[in-house]
């Protein structure tokens, strides 16, 4: 039973390394031909977004350049957690090796 929490703790701890380390970096994402950008970190959190005054005017144009945006950053940012993961070794689940 002990084993199995010091398992538990050993896994929450490897998850909030990659947490934090994942947390420093940052992707761009951009749509509308760079248009419109959005900046997240690894974490998939959005920390910045920046739009092009020529897009305000059509509404259309907007959200199909937000969705764009978010989608190529979540791509990215996924890509930066593999990685990542990888590089650290990955999580070493119990039961996976």
């Amino acid at each position: 039973m002990f084993s199995k929490l010091k398992q538990v703790q050993e896994l929450r701890s490897q998850a909030n390394q990659i947490k934090s380390a994942l947390s420093a970096e940052m992707v761009e994402g951009s749509g509308a031909w760079g248009k419109l950008k959005i900046t997240m970190d690894g974490n998939q959190e959005v920390k910045k977004v920046v739009v092009d005054p020529e897009l305000l005017g059509n509404k259309e144009k907007l959200e199909a350049a937000i969705a764009d945006a978010a989608n190529d950053a979540v791509k990215k940012a996924q890509r930066v957690m593999a990685q990542k993961m990888q590089s650290m070794g990955g999580l070493n689940l119990p039961g996976m090796n």
